[in-house]
């Protein structure tokens, strides 16, 4: 039993300082937890969205948190990642291509996280996104992971790209509403008719 306890207690001593970071990433961890996904739930709850949304965003704000916090733990039990290095800084340039390049469907998760966020897309929400001379408008009814639902004056539905509602002009809660699809006409061009 002695034995025992001295060998715990050189243990402990010889990888205190391995002990103190993973403690510290896992109260950081759980900061993260306890303090982003409440302010990331109410702004849900300002928007108005569906829970299914929130639940998906909570899900994966949780995920990402735990993947970093064992990494930085990995990283203070010394686990070397010099090999990795190379894979892992490719894969963060493809995978930043790929969040950001509007042709790419990871673009419209990187939106979706902007899009809930953002508190003027809330449910109930009547937006015009105008596209050059067109437009689309409608109700927000529900945004989802690579879309956002719209319900038109008509009850139909326009399923919206994420990545191009965010890269197109939105005007939200229009004064006038023109219909639900179509193209923009300038007033003063056609007075002059």
């Amino acid at each position: 039993m002695q034995q025992w306890l001295s060998s715990i207690s050189t243990w402990l001593t010889t990888y205190q300082s391995n002990l103190i970071w993973t403690l510290v990433m896992i109260i950081i961890y759980m900061l993260i937890t306890r303090f982003a996904l409440p302010r990331m739930e109410r702004h849900v709850t300002k928007s108005k969205l569906k829970s299914t949304s929130a639940i998906k965003g909570i899900i994966a704000v949780r995920l990402l948190s735990a993947v970093f916090t064992f990494a930085f733990m990995l990283l203070a039990w010394g686990i070397d990642f010099s090999g990795l290095l190379v894979l892992s800084t490719s894969i963060i340039t493809l995978t930043g291509v790929a969040l950001f390049a509007s042709w790419s469907l990871l673009s419209n998760v990187t939106a979706y996280f902007l899009i809930l966020s953002n508190v003027m897309y809330q449910r109930g929400n009547y937006i015009r996104v105008v596209e050059g001379d067109n437009y689309t408008e409608g109700y927000i009814a529900d945004i989802n992971l690579f879309s956002t639902r719209l319900l038109t004056a008509g009850r139909e539905t326009i399923i919206y790209p994420n990545n191009l509602l965010l890269t197109r002009v939105v005007v939200i809660n229009p004064k006038s509403h023109w219909g639900t699809m179509g193209k923009v006409i300038n007033p003063a061009l056609s007075e002059k008719i």
